[in-house]
């Protein structure tokens, strides 16, 4: 496939979406001076090139009662055993993400729950998980940055 080349109204289009993935196309089309055919159709464009891969929604996991975020490194017995491993991981609806990962840990995740009670309980979860040799937390204090515009535009402006 092709390199797909973007140029300024594609970046100013996904710099709209990446803010709401809900904006009408007509909204990006006024704020962009272009058609509403002109958005869909780019925006079409890049999904087929796989630059947007679906949309997100953002909750806000506070408001949720699910304040509390902690960091779990897990070490595991074999490395051999990682597969099985986030296969079990999967099944806890806690855990946000998870990550092979090089260094100290073999698997790297993140949990969010509703209290330190609770957190105590998921990181038994995955302590109790068949293969899993160990694992160390690290409670977020604040998620001080979450930026994802930053890089889109560093992307951008290397392009």
């Amino acid at each position: 496939m092709a390199k797909f080349k973007l140029d300024e109204v594609d970046h100013q289009i996904l710099d709209m979406l990446i803010d709401n993935t809900r904006v009408p196309f007509t909204d990006v089309a006024k704020k962009l001076l272009v058609s509403a055919g002109t958005v869909h159709v780019r925006v079409k464009k890049m999904e087929e090139a796989g630059i947007i891969q679906g949309s997100s929604l953002t909750l806000d996991y506070q408001k949720l009662g699910y304040s509390f975020i902690a960091y779990v490194g897990i070490y595991l017995q074999n490395t051999s055993q990682t597969k099985f491993v986030l296969e079990r991981i999967n099944e806890i609806p806690y855990v946000t993400v998870a990550h092979i990962t090089t260094g100290k840990f073999n698997v790297f995740c993140k949990i969010r729950a509703k209290s330190t009670t609770h957190a105590k309980d998921i990181i038994f979860m995955l302590d109790d998980i068949e293969g899993v040799y160990r694992t160390e937390t690290m409670i977020s204090l604040e998620e001080s940055i979450n930026d994802k515009k930053r890089l889109m535009h560093t992307i951008f402006n290397e392009l």
